[in-house]
């Protein structure tokens, strides 16, 4: 079930505005959707003060692949 929603206003710099829409559009997605994503994305990253699960999995994922890669670089 969805939360409920509530309106509220703020300021983004043009820009920034500018872009998000554009990857709205590219994803034919609405806008909202896009600034809801953002912030539970921000809210989860601060919540957790580390990375989020799906990224770090990603990553050690990669260390099959990657590893003697990664040891090289971080000489």
């Amino acid at each position: 079930m969805a939360s409920p929603r509530e309106k509220f206003a703020t300021q983004v710099s043009s820009e920034i505005l500018s872009e998000l829409r554009k990857l709205a559009q590219s994803e034919g997605r609405q806008l909202q959707a896009l600034v809801d994503e953002a912030l539970a994305d921000l809210i989860e990253k601060r919540r957790q003060g580390k990375p989020r699960a799906h990224v770090m999995a990603a990553y050690q994922a990669s260390h099959e692949t990657f590893a003697p890669l990664y040891k090289k670089l971080a000489e």
